[in-house]
């Protein structure tokens, strides 16, 4: 009896400030520990694989996020397993949650209306088990998650009139966090913080000079890190393959939909390459660039030794018929603007990892000796919460239902209408700034993505269930 009495002196305790937040907080993080016991030491793919992999063997390279490569490093040298990075996730997403909560209550949602849909977002297996995963993607959601927060915060303040053009210490911080944040766990994230802080500049007037600073510093940062500093540091840059492969695959879909295009000269620089056959069969595939990247016909020494003239060649394709370059470029981005997926026969369908780590760890072969290798195994804490976890995820899989649970970009135009109707209704056109993050991300995607994976639009699919919380505070606002 002492202990239930004292909870409730404890909490009074606690300021009324707080109290959301924390609610919120400790409820996510009680979801996220269930998935992270199912999924013990944590889901993972063969990007996971390559991570550890890559530290382990100072084979650092900066095609993955050399910031997260470092979490994984520390980690493992720590505690000798993952286990305690993809809690740390969980811990880092729940407190942001809670934070979500608190800033949308600035904007006039009340608790009892975020604080579920946050709860939601852990429990739910599509976003609730993502979190568990061994992914770079993890903390950049998160990141992107904690500026919709920042910005909630930040907008609520000219909201209610008490904007002074000054932010306050922690909401510095906090966006100082979240657009590094963003920038340093994925590769591509810059441009992402740019337009949300571009959102941002126009809405808060007096603070332009600081957020324009705060968002050209960060990518000035980003930069010289990749340019400069890493490769200093010994870490490998990608080969030019890698970084073109793209265009690549560009030129693969425009040579089998528009053969004409292509001199003969044209063909035989590209089958110094690869077999023709092999640039044409992975261009009728416009979905996935993987199809022609990781064919085994590809010469990719050659490749690299033909980078200039392949891009002379894609620059010249995008001059002369600029429908096929840009064509295959919205094709391979379906994930970021398609709602429904593509035919099954193309890969077309969200691409999401299953539960399990097969014995081979997807055919990773230089790890198989590792004595880090036992680490990279599915270890569950409880069998009958894996098996539950496990029911949930594949029941979610319903392939009638994944333009509602796994798919960003229905949840993108689901924030731009609520936030349009909510900036509506509280007439104030600075609001419309909450979709930063989200349009930051879909046009990130739609211009440059290998393929239709689930976790390069988790962030938006987060912020479009949270932003559920909108509704009934339309309806309280219009009474």
């Amino acid at each position: 009896m002492k202990t239930v009495t004292k909870v409730p002196a404890v909490w009074s305790r606690v300021p009324q400030a707080l109290r959301l937040p924390l609610a919120v907080s400790l409820s996510c993080q009680a979801c996220y520990l269930l998935w992270w016991a199912a999924f013990y030491p944590g889901l993972m793919s063969v990007d996971s694989v390559a991570y550890t992999w890559q530290v382990t063997t100072d084979h650092w390279r900066s095609d993955h996020s050399v910031l997260y490569n470092a979490l994984v490093w520390l980690t493992l040298n720590i505690t000798g397993d993952l286990s305690a990075l993809t809690l740390l996730q969980t811990i880092a997403m729940s407190a942001v949650l809670g934070l979500t909560c608190a800033s949308l209550r600035t904007l006039g949602v009340r608790g009892r209306w975020s604080a579920p849909v946050a709860v939601l977002c852990a429990a739910a297996p599509p976003l609730g088990s993502f979190v568990v995963f061994v992914w770079k993607d993890v903390p950049f959601t998160i990141c992107a998650v904690l500026l919709f927060a920042v910005s909630a915060q930040l907008l609520g303040r000219r909201l209610h009139g008490t904007w002074n053009g000054r932010m306050h210490g922690s909401e510095l911080l906090l966006l100082c966090t979240g657009l590094l944040g963003v920038d340093l766990f994925r590769n591509n994230g810059f441009p992402m913080s740019v337009i949300a802080s571009l959102a941002l500049l126009l809405a808060l007037p007096g603070a332009r000079r600081l957020i324009a600073g705060l968002a050209a510093s960060a990518t000035a940062l980003t930069l010289l890190l990749m340019l400069v500093v890493y490769p200093a540091a010994g870490v490998e840059r990608p080969s030019r393959t890698f970084v073109y492969n793209l265009n690549y695959a560009d030129l693969a879909v425009a040579y089998a939909q528009a053969p004409g295009l292509f001199t003969p000269a044209d063909l035989r620089l590209m089958a110094r390459v690869a077999p023709l056959s092999t640039w044409r069969g992975a261009g009728t595939n416009c979905y996935v660039s993987d199809v022609l990247y990781y064919n085994p016909s590809v010469n990719r020494t050659v490749a690299d030794r033909l980078t200039e003239p392949l891009v002379r060649l894609w620059w010249r394709v995008l001059r002369t018929a600029p429908e096929q370059i840009f064509g295959a470029r919205l094709c391979r981005a379906h994930i970021a603007w398609a709602v429904f997926p593509g035919p099954r026969d193309k890969s077309a369908r969200t691409w999401t990892y299953g539960t399990s780590i097969p014995a081979d760890l997807w055919g990773f072969r230089q790890i198989q000796d590792s004595p880090y290798r036992p680490v990279l195994k599915a270890r569950p804490l409880s069998q009958a919460l894996n098996h539950a976890a496990t029911f949930g995820r594949s029941a979610f899989r319903v392939p009638q239902l994944e333009w509602l649970f796994w798919r960003g970009a229905t949840w993108s135009y689901a924030t731009y209408v609520l936030v349009a109707l909510f900036t509506r209704a509280r007439r104030c056109r600075p609001l419309l700034a909450l979709t930063g993050v989200t349009f930051g991300v879909q046009l990130t995607v739609l211009v440059a993505n290998p393929a239709p994976c689930f976790r390069y639009m988790a962030a938006p699919l987060f912020i479009g269930v949270l932003c559920l919380s909108l509704i009934p505070a339309l309806r309280a606002s219009t009474r």
